[in-house]
């Protein structure tokens, strides 16, 4: 039994720029969290992310989309984890806002 989170993050970027800025956040969270997770996996297909990570034994994956003008993260907790689906949901939406805004530029921007 898992426990399924669904986040999506609106963003004013070309399709291209977020995925650059979601694929430099990944790279930037396995950096930061590599003592406390044994072990994570991110796989592209597409503009679709596939995150696998195994902490405290259980394994989560997500699945992240870079739509034209949104995220759309969709999380499988093991039942060990769902308690913590609120925290997730947090944190996740947080990195996943700070990937989209960090260091905005006109030209990553879509036009009109």
């Amino acid at each position: 039994m898992s426990n399924a989170i669904t986040v999506t993050v609106p963003h004013n970027l070309s399709v291209e720029a977020a995925k650059a800025r979601v694929s430099e956040q990944l790279t930037r969270m396995q950096r930061d969290y590599v003592d406390k997770v044994a072990n994570s996996e991110v796989t592209w297909a597409g503009d679709v992310a596939t995150v696998r990570v195994t902490a405290l034994g259980q394994a989560a994956t997500a699945q992240i989309a870079v739509l034209t003008d949104l995220l759309r993260i969709d999380v499988q907790l093991p039942w060990l984890l769902a308690a913590l689906s609120g925290k997730v949901q947090q944190v996740i939406s947080r990195n996943a806002d700070e990937a989209l805004r960090i260091g905005h530029s006109s030209a990553e921007r879509k036009t009109p």
